[in-house]
């Protein structure tokens, strides 16, 4: 086989991960490195071609295709990172060229409203990887963590007032950030003051990203726009929606979220964040319509007003995305939606994972 320096992903057996990884075997990585608990991520058998041979080999699971080769570690990153920053694991890691480090507790507005101090439990996954990380700076190459636009202060996105998000509502340097959304959104602003102290301190090349509403048509369903898709595409009448549906949101690909990580983490290395957006709000009810328009069909919306819904309006700012890093996204809001739909019509034929890497 062909010597790489391999490539880790933590967390990349879950939804991000997953396009993550199809993307740098396209972009023609022989080596990656999958460290992944499976809480809400899923098997490489599940979303990798018959094509793929697996061996096992000790405690690893480890796939193989011509010259490419995928490692995959199933353990949870907390305790995972905590043991090598100590030397006290026996699974000894290789040198790392770019890491991407996905990995936390994240689901659905009813998960993070409903039980945020399990996903607070993402403050101590960052600690321990950047501990680990910063006890090795000299074996990994670039570094991008992936952080959100719940990172952002909730007061610039109410009612009265929301405006587009810019990277310089988020700074450290002023003496001030606001108040987040919630443990998730705390949990990613920490992440990326992390990040800060890995470039400034230790002399890492780091970026941060903010994606705004990715979605996708193997996201997990507690997610609104593929369960949103499942409903038009089953043919409800009235279609659900959490909330007025008034809710603006700036949806995003994953497929271009994906391709902005490595452009962004070309031209960031001082561990700032970049948003990542079509710079367009869009309401839940627009979506709906807009979803079926592609079924060509009409329905009554529903609203469920005693639902979680989150923050009234959050949109991006994009002069930094498409100017400093000199990207925009490729894939349209009607062309993402037809995707997530076929995916929900997989779904409903039976195929619960719309999604495979050949």
């Amino acid at each position: 086989m062909t010597k790489q320096i391999p490539v880790l992903v933590t967390g990349g057996a879950g939804f991000v991960g997953r396009h993550l990884v199809k993307t740098l075997l396209e972009r023609g990585t022989k080596r990656i490195w999958i460290i992944d608990d499976l809480s809400t991520g899923r098997l490489p058998r599940e979303w990798l071609s018959d094509s793929w041979k697996r061996d096992t080999e000790e405690t690893l699971d480890i796939y193989r295709k011509n010259e490419q080769e995928i490692t995959f570690v199933k353990e949870d990153a907390l305790s995972f990172f905590y043991a090598q920053a100590k030397g006290t694991h026996p699974l000894k890691l290789p040198d790392f060229g770019d890491v991407f480090h996905l990995a936390s507790i994240v689901g659905g507005r009813a998960l993070i409203e409903g039980d945020p101090i399990l996903i607070a439990t993402d403050l101590g996954i960052d600690a321990v990887f950047f501990l680990w990380l910063t006890r090795r700076p000299k074996k990994v190459g670039r570094v991008l963590y992936a952080s959100s636009s719940a990172s952002y202060p909730v007061k610039l996105q109410g009612k009265d007032g929301a405006l587009a998000l810019q990277e310089k509502h988020l700074d450290f340097n002023s003496g001030y950030v606001g108040v987040p959304d919630l443990t998730y959104g705390w949990s990613k602003l920490t992440g990326e003051f992390l990040s800060k102290l890995a470039h400034e301190k230790y002399g890492m090349h780091i970026a941060c990203v903010r994606p705004f509403s990715g979605y996708g048509e193997d996201q997990d369903l507690a997610y609104p726009t593929p369960s949103i898709a499942l409903r038009v595409a089953r043919g409800d009448d009235p279609i659900e929606v959490w909330g007025t549906g008034k809710q603006g949101r700036d949806f995003v690909h994953i497929d271009d979220c994906v391709d902005a990580f490595f452009a962004i983490l070309d031209k960031v290395n001082d561990g700032s964040g970049i948003n990542i957006g079509t710079g367009v709000a869009t309401s839940f009810i627009s979506l709906i319509e807009q979803m079926l328009k592609v079924e060509g069909r009409k329905a009554l919306i529903k609203p469920l007003v005693d639902k979680p819904i989150g923050v009234e309006t959050r949109y991006a700012d994009t002069a930094a995305l498409f100017k400093r890093v000199g990207w925009k996204p490729k894939i349209s809001l009607q062309e993402g939606l037809k995707r997530v739909l076929a995916g929900a019509h997989e779904r409903l034929n039976g195929n619960d994972l719309p999604f495979k890497i050949s």
